[in-house]
């Protein structure tokens, strides 16, 4: 007998605890803890074993074995000093490894137990009787329908001689001869009447392990057939029935030979019965393969087969099977789907579900990082705005995130519940926004109903509105102002419920000075503005922003890139960010695509080259003494290159926008983006 003290009683020490009680040669002296309400405390107490806050009062010479299981390397060290010379000292890594196991243990016995319930569920479930026999003839194995048709309690029949239970039953010539049997009729000793499948057990290895029986009680179709004699009212039944379908159908007989259609299968391929009964079934063919001959060919079903059919050339997906009596083939069955109506309500699938995804805010508060000062005050602001009912205006630069702020702010309001449509200005012409804000009475009536009519109790996300026409802004100032919209080509008001958050990055108080701007717009958007402030003043984030990239982007290109190096994250710090945010996802996704396939930590030099965005870059790249100067020309190239692709990226790569801010014609804008080598990946 072994005596034993544990020293710890947390988690890993109750379960030693429990799993050494349970050991007859293992006599546990004392357990302890310094905390005295520890789990492993109130077992030992529950055991009848002493326990300690003081585990130097417990050691003595009597004591052959000590468990540290706290973990802690002063404790081991100590009782490494203490113990007795014969005494064995397990460390708590020891003892954490064996908590693992038995943990482990656990729930793999948990999830055997698990398994075995789900799949005596599932085999007590089908209405199929079911009996195992191991490779005694004994019983192993017996399901409830099983037990319903032999009329005998399962409990009675477990452990014993299969024939004493069904004494006509084959299942131990299965055992000999290791085949199979399918479909065998067989009567039993109470007069009921079963269709039988008996199949051996045999492993990968080829060593038998037992043979089942999988029987279906017959003996009411057998009844209900003996009844029915007349074989013309069978047929007249049967044709009713497929005639009846909305399916089309046709049925050949065994040589190929049409001898049924319904008025479905007529109306789908524009073929009369004088053309299909009686005739090749390639008949109604105009392009493909025959089904029904390769089922009669195979014997096999054939399920989702293209092909087009009838005069009209009608694009159909065929399901053909078998007809199979006593084992003899006797024709096929083939169910004809009109393609065009399937493709159309995929099509109106999709076009519900990119309703929907327009129609929802996907981010809240939780979503959006912020550790700086200026970003938390924003958010804080966002969160007051959003329990109010006013107009919200979010300024900040281009990229900083204000679409994500405008979700957040619906998802914490109270018409989060409501619709939610965001529509970015700068991606539409004029004549197509105000359709798509405001509707067009002549539309179609998909179209009738503008963005003010369907986000009608919910909100609706400007995006860019510094970038609307005049015409535009005096339409919105007076659904604010009116609660009303009128619909293009319409003079009717309509009334609308909408709360309305505005975005911008352009300077509305110069524009209003310039007249490109309302003022009274802008009074009313301005109620509750929110600053949204640019990446480069919150650098903090950088960190935190990278690693959520990451975790976004692993997904969706099949990486496991699980952080970035200080040299490449001091890189990023080091820069301006015209792009912020946004710009700053591109950087982490292009270096992930410079990374190796088992690379897992951003490096610098996986880093994508940072464009430059000012005169202090340039001299940072060329260098500023006097005795490195560099060609003027060459440093106008590299600005110029810069402010183009600065102001793309703030128009979302709308070129006749861009051209219009840099005072240049498109022709122009296109032959200095292919002169600098800029696309919309630069």
């Amino acid at each position: 007998m072994q005596n034993v003290i544990i020293v710890g009683a947390g988690q890993g020490g109750t379960a030693i605890l429990e799993l050494f009680n349970e050991v007859e040669m293992l006599n546990i002296e004392a357990v302890a803890d310094i905390d005295s309400q520890a789990p492993g405390i109130h077992v030992a107490k529950q055991l009848n074993i002493k326990t300690h806050t003081e585990y130097k009062k417990i050691i003595s010479s009597s004591v052959d074995i000590i468990v540290d299981a706290t973990g802690k390397e002063k404790v081991f060290q100590q009782l490494m000093e203490l113990k007795p010379d014969h005494c064995v000292l397990i460390p708590g890594t020891i003892a954490h490894i064996i908590f693992q196991l038995l943990d482990e243990k656990e729930t793999l016995v948990q999830q055997n137990q698990k398994n075995t319930k789900i799949r005596e569920l599932v085999l007590n479930s089908i209405h199929d009787g079911m009996i195992v026999i191991d490779t005694n003839e004994n019983i192993t194995f017996v399901n409830e329908s099983a037990s319903e048709v032999l009329g005998v309690h399962k409990r009675h029949m477990i452990k014993q001689k299969v024939t004493d239970i069904i004494p006509d039953s084959k299942l131990p010539e299965i055992l000999h001869s290791r085949k199979q049997e399918i479909n065998q009729r067989l009567t039993l000793e109470n007069g009921k009447k079963v269709i039988t499948t008996r199949i051996p057990l045999i492993s990968d290895s080829g060593e038998l392990l037992g043979a089942f029986a999988v029987f279906k009680d017959i003996t009411e179709v057998v009844s209900l057939a003996e009844e029915i004699t007349n074989l013309k009212e069978m047929h007249v039944m049967l044709e009713s029935i497929i005639h009846s379908s909305e399916e089309a159908i046709s049925v050949v007989d065994e040589r190929g030979e049409g001898i049924m259609i319904n008025p479905a299968y007529t109306q789908l391929t524009g073929l009369s019965e004088n053309e299909v009964i009686g005739k090749p079934a390639t008949a109604d063919i105009s392009e493909g393969e025959s089904m029904h001959m390769k089922v009669l060919q195979t014997r096999r079903p054939v399920r989702g087969a293209r092909m087009k059919v009838g005069p009209n050339r009608r694009d159909v997906l065929v399901n053909v099977a078998p007809i199979i009596v006593d084992g003899k083939l006797k024709g096929s069955v083939g169910v004809i789907h009109d393609l065009s109506e399937i493709e159309s309500l995929t099509s109106e699938l999709k076009r519900a579900r990119q309703i929907i995804r327009n129609l929802e805010a996907k981010y809240t508060f939780d979503d959006i990082i912020a550790q700086s000062e200026d970003m938390k005050l924003a958010l804080e602001q966002a969160k007051v705005g959003a329990k109010t009912n006013t107009t919200v205006l979010l300024r900040g630069e281009s990229g900083t995130g204000k679409e994500l702020v405008a979700h957040a702010i619906h998802n914490e309001s109270d018409r989060k519940h409501m619709k939610f449509i965001r529509v970015n200005c700068a991606a539409f012409d004029e004549d197509v926004l105000e359709r798509m804000l405001f509707g067009d009475e002549k539309g179609s009536p998909e179209q009738q109903r503008g963005y003010f009519e369907e986000a009608h109790l919910g909100t609706i996300f400007i995006d860019e509105i510094g970038d609307l026409s005049i015409h535009l802004q005096q339409k919105i100032l007076r659904v604010l102002e009116e609660h009303t919209i009128i619909r293009v080509n319409g003079n009717k008001p309509i009334y609308t419920d909408v709360r309305l958050i505005a975005s911008t990055n352009v300077n509305l108080e110069k524009a209003i000075m310039i007249e490109e701007f309302l003022e009274d717009l802008y009074y009313r958007l301005s109620k509750f503005p929110i600053n949204i402030p640019p990446l480069r003043d919150r650098v903090d984030e950088l960190k935190s922003l990278t690693l959520h990239f990451l975790s976004q982007l692993n997904e969706n290109y099949g990486r496991n890139v699980t952080s970035i190096s200080e040299h490449a994250l001091d890189k990023l710090k080091k820069y301006n960010y015209p792009g912020n945010v946004r710009e700053l996802e591109n950087i982490i996704g292009r270096a992930m695509i410079n990374m190796g396939v088992f690379e897992e930590v951003i490096q610098e030099h996986h880093l994508p080259p940072l464009r430059k965005t000012s005169l202090e870059d340039l001299d940072i790249m060329y260098g500023s003494q006097e005795e490195e100067v560099i060609p003027l020309q060459e440093a106008i190239d590299e600005f110029e290159k810069t402010l183009i692709l600065e102001t793309l990226e703030k128009n979302n790569f709308i070129k006749s926008k861009t051209a219009k801010q840099l005072n240049i014609s498109i022709r122009n804008l296109y032959y200095k983006m292919k002169k600098y080598n800029i696309g919309k990946d630069s």
